[in-house]
């Protein structure tokens, strides 16, 4: 299904019609099908909502880069526009970042009952000396190659250098998004985590490389009422590596039972 919010076409779908309703934010890079899994944990009881970030899956791309508080004020605009006044939250990675954005603020169109982080953005770790030496010299070599001179003698050399610079979410977005992601990621937000006052779970992989677990337990310390559960050998996407685990938190969490198959 499609939603028109502020000019952008945006994708979701719901399942589910309990009477609560949980909406789903994705992590970047993702279309909303990754969390089909999410929602068949918990939509036999809750109304679950999944759907693309402009920028992200089937939905427009924002017309000028956006920080993540431009993706929090997209956000009520779509609860709005669905005419959701409460929800619990679930968010993934990114998806993380806008649900801490959002709970911090003083005020917001809508209630948040609960909050889910699943495997969540939003720590920034301190710079090792040779991660600093290393971001130095990929400055001075992008000022190099952006000369027109060295790219007219170099043109495969310089190509070759700038299709390896980056994470892999870096190299595939389109121009805009990657300076959304830029903003993103040098964004550390755990200044506003003593300011969350829902209820808050924690899921993640013990073997996360993106987030690590080392960013859960700051959360779990920082965020007054939250609980951290830990899922063992997976990694940034802990819910699709070991379902049934995963399925067996969620479903013991929201209180509909525990399954036993797959």
């Amino acid at each position: 299904m499609n939603i028109m919010v502020d000019g952008y076409n945006i994708c979701y779908k719901i399942t589910g019609s309990g009477k609560e309703t949980i909406v789903m934010l994705q992590g970047w890079g993702t279309d909303l099908g990754v969390y089909d899994s999410v929602a068949n944990a918990v939509n036999e009881k809750f109304r679950f909502v999944q759907f693309d970030l402009p920028g992200f899956g089937g939905s427009d791309e924002p017309r000028e880069a956006w920080n993540v508080d431009a993706y929090a004020d997209f956000f009520c605009r779509f609860m709005q526009a669905m005419e959701i006044d409460k929800a619990i939250l679930i968010g993934h990675s990114y998806g993380g970042r806008i649900i801490i954005k959002l709970a911090s603020r003083d005020t917001i169109p809508f209630e948040i009952a609960k909050i889910v982080l699943i495997d969540s953005a939003g720590i920034v770790s301190q710079k090792s000396v040779s991660q600093k030496l290393r971001i130095g010299s990929y400055k001075i070599l992008k000022r190099v190659f952006n000369l027109k001179l060295i790219y007219a003698l170099f043109p495969e050399l310089v190509d070759d250098w700038k299709s390896r610079q980056g994470s892999a979410d870096y190299r595939n977005a389109t121009p805009i998004m990657r300076q959304c992601l830029v903003m993103a990621v040098n964004e550390d937000l755990r200044h506003l985590l003593p300011k969350i006052r829902q209820e808050t779970l924690l899921i993640w992989g013990d073997m996360d490389t993106a987030t690590p677990v080392s960013d859960a337990r700051i959360m779990e310390e920082m965020i007054p009422d939250s609980g951290l559960a830990i899922i063992k050998g997976t990694g940034h996407y802990s819910f699709l590596e070991q379902p049934v685990t995963f399925l067996n938190i969620m479903r013991s969490y929201f209180g509909i039972g525990v399954g036993h198959d797959n």
